[in-house]
């Protein structure tokens, strides 16, 4: 038995009530987990913009201790402590084929396989990884060891934040020092966008959000100027940049109408990056004068465009060294019980990243 965060069906009240985790099968590895991260992706999981076999346990972003592994897991041991990878690439499709395991076809096989059962009823792994548990059992392709130096706990959220805004700036992106940047949205990944781009020397960089309160936290995380969201951000980005508008803009909340803005907030000839995952039904248009006149370039993240297994080494140098400050993003440290509170504080654009500790 283990306690979990479980999400009995779309749109529910999450329940935060017992599940019978099996041994670990072939292949497989139980963690106890000591943090999880809680991203709006759960949110989305939650509320139907990303689809999810239910019931469910939510939490793709953690970090914890290997308890036991299943017969002929070789990568880890009991003991070892680890982050979770929530895209496992299998390394044998299309795309894994082609160096992108970031758009494995298979990293989300294990989110359509029941993992737990509570009253004798399947239960289903969120993003194949049901991080919000005292403990899961996952693929050992979901895990990555944890690189000396950096604190369990606070590793977390190296899983999808630090990793996917990282990776937003330096793989999908690839900023260059001195360039100019904006960052709309400032949850976890955003923030997290903004201390890549201090790394990579951009300047200036310019936070935007929908919430004043978060100036001081954006200026602690790299930000050189902050502005409040509204219908003339474009404009206030240009007067910020001599006129020219950003050479990166990076949307960071998954609306239509902000990836509008990142994209009018964006120079002549440069390059407007979504990070935020939306809505399907939520659409927005360019007309083919503008795409032409522009020279723009729109393209998305998915994951930091990273292999994880490679990118933790290179993230953990950055922790060590004081470059990347993993704590200045987490702004609320909470129990099992307070995730719905922290769905709350996220629909209402309060606060950065809310780290569940076990």
């Amino acid at each position: 038995m283990t306690r979990a965060a479980l999400l009995p069906a779309v749109g529910a009240e999450l329940e935060i009530t017992d599940i019978d985790l099996p041994d670990p099968g072939p292949g497989q590895v139980r963690v106890k987990l000591a943090a999880a991260g809680v991203c709006h992706s759960d949110l989305s999981l939650a509320n139907g913009t990303l689809r999810a076999a239910t019931p469910v346990v939510l939490g793709h972003e953690g970090a914890g201790t290997v308890v036991s592994v299943g017969e002929g897991v070789t990568a880890v041991s009991p003991g070892a402590t680890v982050v979770l990878n929530w895209a496992p690439a299998c390394g044998s499709c299309h795309l894994c084929g082609k160096g992108e395991p970031w758009l494995c076809e298979n990293a989300f096989a294990g989110s359509v396989q029941p993992y737990a059962t509570r009253a004798g009823a399947p239960v289903f792994p969120g993003l194949s990884v049901a991080a919000f548990a005292e403990e899961t059992v996952v693929s050992e392709r979901a895990l990555v060891p944890l690189p000396d130096g950096v604190p369990l706990t606070s590793a977390a959220l190296l899983g999808c934040a630090v990793l996917t805004g990282y990776g937003a700036v330096h793989h999908a992106a690839r900023v260059r020092a001195g360039e100019s940047a904006v960052v709309l949205g400032l949850g976890g990944v955003g923030l997290a966008v903004l201390q890549g781009l201090r790394i990579a020397g951009a300047g200036p960089v310019i936070a935007v959000d929908v919430t004043p309160e978060k100036e001081a936290l954006a200026r602690s995380c790299g930000a050189t100027d902050f502005l409040v969201a509204d219908e003339l951000t474009p404009k206030a980005v240009r007067k910020l940049t001599s006129g020219q508008g950003a050479d990166h803009a990076f949307e960071c909340v998954g609306r239509a109408a902000t990836i509008r803005a990142a994209w009018d907030s964006t120079r002549r000839g440069g390059r407007t990056t979504v990070v935020g995952v939306g809505r399907k039904e939520d659409t927005f248009a360019l007309n083919a004068l503008e795409v032409f006149h522009f020279a723009r370039t729109l393209s998305a993240c998915v994951y930091g465009n990273a292999d994880p297994a490679r990118e933790l080494p290179l993230l953990a140098d950055h922790v060590r060294a004081g470059r990347l400050d993993l704590d200045a993003l987490i702004t609320d440290r909470i129990t099992l019980d307070e995730i719905p509170d922290a769905f709350t504080r996220m629909q209402s654009g309060k606060g950065g990243r809310s780290l569940v500790v076990f």
